[in-house]
C-alpha cells in the first residue's frame, strides 16, 4: 500500500535545517517502499488514497499527506456532532480498535443495538479520518445510522455534544456487546458485608451482561449512599459510570435584599441584605436569610415575590435557580411556626378607594395597595376571629398618638399577660373605632366604619359577617381575604411603611466584576458533596415502608481508563435557562484522583493526562462547537508497527495540539487550550511515576 505521511512542524516556516528536511523525506521514501500492517492484518487503504488527497510542501520533494488531521463537514448545525466525533476519533485505544478487525465482535442479535450498523458506520468514518489526505469528510451515512438509534438527532437542529456523545457510546456498546445472551442476575441484600466484596459483586454482575470495548475503556464504578431522615436506614449500591457530570460551583457572589414580616404582629417589617452565590439555588437564599434574621428553631420562612401589591409567586422549590430573581423584583419572607400539622394560613390583601378617570369622568374605585399580610388561624369560628387577627398583624403599623401611645407601650412592657396586651392593642386603634369582643358581635354597623372583609374563593366576593361562622373547605390552601379600608383608618396606620418594599438589588453603574474562576477539583468536590434529594425524587425506605426525602452521597469507587468529564454549564428550571461561562482551571498533564477514589485495593493508577476538549462558544440561543485534540503520534500509530519505528527516529514532539473547527484544522499552542468554553474533557490513564 502506497502510504505517505506529513508531520506538522517539519516545514521551512519553523526554521528547519536542510539536513532535517532531508532526513524527513528520506523516511517518507522508505515508508513508500514498504508495507503497512494494521493490528497484524493487511487492510487495504487504497479506497481512501487518491492523488487529489495529497498536500504538497516545498518543491521537488514529492507529495506528502496528512494523517489524523482531517476535518468534518458541517451538514447543517452538526458542529456538536463533529466536535464529539473528533475527540472520540483521537482516542488511541478507539483508533487502534476500529482500524483493526473489529467486525468479528459485532453483535447482530442484540435487540438494543442496530445490528452493527452504527458500529460499521462509525468504523468507516474513523478510517476515513485516519486515511492519508486532508480533504474533509461529510458524515452523512454516519448521521443517518445514528438517527435510527437516537431519533432526536434525525433533523438539523442544534444539540448538546455531551448528550450526543452519551448516545453514541451507548449505541456503540450495544452493537459491540460480546454478550450474546444476557443472564438474569438478581441483586442480593449486601447489608453487613464488606464494601469491597459488595462492589466486586456488583461489577461482576454488570460485566456479565455488558462486555464491549466501550465498557473496557470508558466505564467505571461509583458508590451511592442513601440515608433515611427518619430511621437512619443506610442503603449502599454500586453503579457503573460512563462519564462524570460535574456542577460548576459559583465563586461570584450576589447581594439580595428581602423584607421579613412577622405573622403574629410582634415586629415591624425589616429589610435584610444577604450575600449568596450568583448562580446558586433558592435554598442558599433561605439559609443565608435564616441566619441573618436570627430565625428560631421552631420557625420557617415563606418567601414570595410581590408584584402590584399581590403575591406573584411563592418561592417554595429549594432547587430552583436564583437567576429566576431579577434585581428589580421585590421579595418578602413571612416568619411562620414550623408545625407538624398544617395550620390554616390567612392572606390579607388591602384595598382603598382611589380616584379613577373613565371616559372623561372621575369616579372612586377600590384598588389594591400595600404589602399582603399573612397570619395563622388554627381555630376558625366566625368573622370576628378574622378581624382580631388582622388588627394584630396591623399593630406594628399603627401611627403613634402623643403620650397615650407611649403610656400604652410602657403598659405592655410592665404586664406580659394576654389580657393587658389585648387592651393595649385595642386602645391604640382609637377610642371610638376599636371595640371589645362583646361589642364586635353586636354592633356590626359600627364595625363597618373601619374595615370590611370579603372572601374571594367564589365567583363573586362574599362579605364576611362578624357573627357568622366560617366554613373552610381546604385547610391546606391559604384563605384569601380582601380588606377594604375606611379613609379614617388609612390616617391611623402607616400605609407608607405598609407599601414600601425594597428591590432585591439596586443596580450600580460602572461596576466591573472580575472574571469568575474555579478549579476542576472544586467541581469534583461539589459533585461528591452530600445533599438531600428533591421532592420529585423521593426514596422509598424499606424499613419505614414510606417515601422520604433522603440525603444522597456519591463517591468514586473504580476509575475508568478513559475518563470523560462533562462540565454542567447549562442550567434549566421551570421558568429559566442559562449558561455558565465560568473559567474552569483543569489540569493538563496530571489530574490526580487518588484522594477521590474510595477503593484503595486497586493496582491501577488514578492519574490522568488530558488529550481532547469539546468546546462550546456562545449562549443558550445559539452557539458553536469546536474541539482541541492532542495528537500523540507515538500512541496513535500503535497499529502501524513499521511506521511507529520510523517516526520515533525523527524525534517527534510528544504533544501537538490542534483545533478542529468543522472542516478546518489549525495547530494551537498548549497555552491556549484552557478557555471558559471548555465543555467536555477527555482524559486517559497514565501509570504512576515510581
Amino acid at each position: 500500500v502506497f502510504l505517505q505521511l506529513q508531520v506538522h512542524g517539519f516545514s521551512d516556516s519553523v526554521g528547519e535545517t536542510n539536513d532535517e528536511m532531508a532526513e524527513h523525506y528520506k523516511i517518507i521514501d522508505s515508508i513508500c517502499n514498504g508495507s503497512v500492517k494494521i493490528n497484524g492484518s493487511n487492510d487495504n487503504l487504497n479506497s481512501y488514497i487518491t492523488s487529489s488527497n495529497s498536500v504538497r510542501r516545498g518543491s521537488g520533494n514529492g507529495g506528502v499527506c496528512l494523517l489524523g488531521l482531517t476535518g468534518l463537514r458541517n451538514l447543517g448545525n452538526t458542529c456538536f456532532m463533529n466536535s464529539a466525533i473528533q475527540c472520540l476519533a483521537h482516542t488511541p485505544e478507539i483508533v487502534d480498535y476500529f482500524l483493526g478487525d473489529y467486525q468479528k465482535e459485532i453483535n447482530y442479535e442484540n435487540p438494543l443495538g442496530l445490528n452493527g450498523e452504527l458500529a460499521l458506520a462509525f468504523g468507516d468514518l474513523l478510517r476515513k479520518l485516519w486515511a492519508p489526505g486532508g480533504i474533509p469528510v461529510a458524515p452523512r451515512m454516519f448521521k443517518l445510522k445514528l438517527a435510527n438509534f437516537a431519533p432526536q438527532f434525525s433533523g438539523y437542529n442544534q444539540h448538546d455534544s455531551q448528550e450526543f456523545l452519551a448516545f453514541l457510546l451507548d449505541g456503540l456498546h450495544e452493537d459491540l456487546n460480546r454478550v450474546k445472551c444476557k443472564p438474569y442476575l438478581e441483586a442480593k441484600d449486601a447489608e453487613g458485608q464488606p464494601e469491597e466484596e459488595v462492589a466486586e459483586e456488583y461489577w461482576r454482575n454488570h460485566r456479565a451482561r455488558n462486555d464491549s470495548i466501550i465498557v473496557d475503556l470508558c466505564q467505571g464504578q461509583y458508590r451511592s449512599m442513601l440515608v433515611c431522615p427518619v430511621c437512619n436506614k443506610v442503603s449502599v449500591t454500586f453503579d457503573p459510570l460512563m462519564y462524570l457530570s460535574l456542577p460548576i460551583p459559583s465563586t461570584t457572589m450576589r447581594t439580595m435584599t428581602v423584607t421579613v414580616l412577622s405573622t403574629d404582629g410582634s415586629t415591624m417589617p425589616a429589610p435584610f441584605t444577604v450575600t449568596v452565590p450568583k448562580y446558586g439555588r433558592f435554598q442558599d437564599l433561605i439559609d443565608a436569610l435564616s441566619t441573618k434574621c436570627f430565625l428560631r428553631n421552631h420557625e420557617k420562612l415563606l418567601v414570595a415575590e410581590i408584584y402590584r401589591s399581590k403575591i406573584f409567586r411563592v418561592l417554595d422549590e429549594p432547587s430552583d435557580l436564583l437567576g429566576l430573581i431579577r434585581d428589580e423584583d421585590k421579595l418578602v419572607a413571612y416568619r411562620l411556626p414550623k408545625d407538624s400539622e398544617t395550620p390554616s394560613l390567612v392572606l390579607f390583601m388591602h384595598e382603598r378607594k382611589e380616584e379613577s378617570c373613565h371616559l372623561g369622568r372621575l369616579s372612586l374605585e377600590w384598588k389594591i395597595f400595600g404589602t399582603p399580610l399573612v397570619g395563622r388561624l388554627s381555630d376558625l369560628t366566625n368573622g370576628s376571629d378574622i378581624r382580631k387577627l388582622f388588627l394584630k398583624l396591623l399593630d406594628p403599623f399603627l401611627m403613634p398618638v402623643g403620650d397615650d401611645s407611649d403610656f400604652s407601650d410602657e403598659a405592655g412592657k410592665i404586664d406580659n399577660g394576654d389580657s393587658i396586651v389585648e387592651d393595649v392593642t385595642s386602645s391604640r386603634v382609637s377610642d371610638n373605632d376599636a371595640v371589645s369582643d362583646s361589642s364586635e358581635a353586636g354592633d356590626e354597623p359600627h364595625l363597618s366604619d373601619d374595615f370590611q372583609f370579603y372572601r374571594l374563593d367564589s365567583i363573586r366576593p362574599t362579605e364576611i359577617k362578624m357573627n357568622e361562622p366560617l366554613s373552610i373547605s381546604d385547610f391546606a390552601k391559604p384563605l384569601t381575604i380582601h380588606v377594604q379600608w375606611a379613609e379614617k383608618m388609612i390616617e391611623k396606620y402607616d400605609t407608607c411603611l405598609l407599601s414600601s418594599l425594597m428591590e432585591v438589588c439596586k443596580p450600580q453603574l460602572f461596576t466591573r466584576m472580575p472574571p469568575e474562576s474555579v478549579s476542576l477539583y472544586k467541581c469534583l468536590e461539589a459533585f461528591l458533596k452530600e445533599e438531600p434529594l428533591g421532592p420529585e425524587d423521593m426514596w422509598y425506605c424499606p424499613r419505614c415502608k414510606k417515601h422520604w426525602q433522603a440525603s444522597k452521597k456519591l463517591d468514586l469507587w473504580r476509575s475508568p481508563d478513559i475518563l470523560v468529564i462533562h462540565l454542567k454549564r447549562f442550567s434549566f428550571s421551570r421558568y429559566f435557562k442559562s449558561k455558565l461561562d465560568t473559567y474552569v482551571d483543569f489540569p493538563i498533564d496530571d489530574l490526580d484522583l487518588s484522594n477521590y477514589v474510595c477503593c484503595k485495593n486497586s493496582q491501577l493508577s488514578n492519574r490522568y493526562v488530558l488529550y481532547a476538549i469539546s468546546n462550546h462558544y456562545g449562549g443558550m440561543g445559539g452557539g458553536h462547537y469546536t474541539a482541541f485534540v492532542d495528537i500523540d503520534y507515538h500512541s496513535a500509530f500503535k497499529q502501524y508497527e513499521y511506521l511507529k519505528t520510523q517516526i520515533t527516529s525523527v524525534q517527534l514532539g510528544h504533544k501537538r495540539w490542534f483545533e478542529f473547527d468543522d472542516d478546518r484544522v489549525y495547530p494551537v499552542s498548549e497555552d491556549n487550550i484552557k478557555t471558559s468554553a471548555a465543555y467536555v474533557l477527555f482524559y486517559k490513564r497514565v501509570s504512576d511515576v515510581k
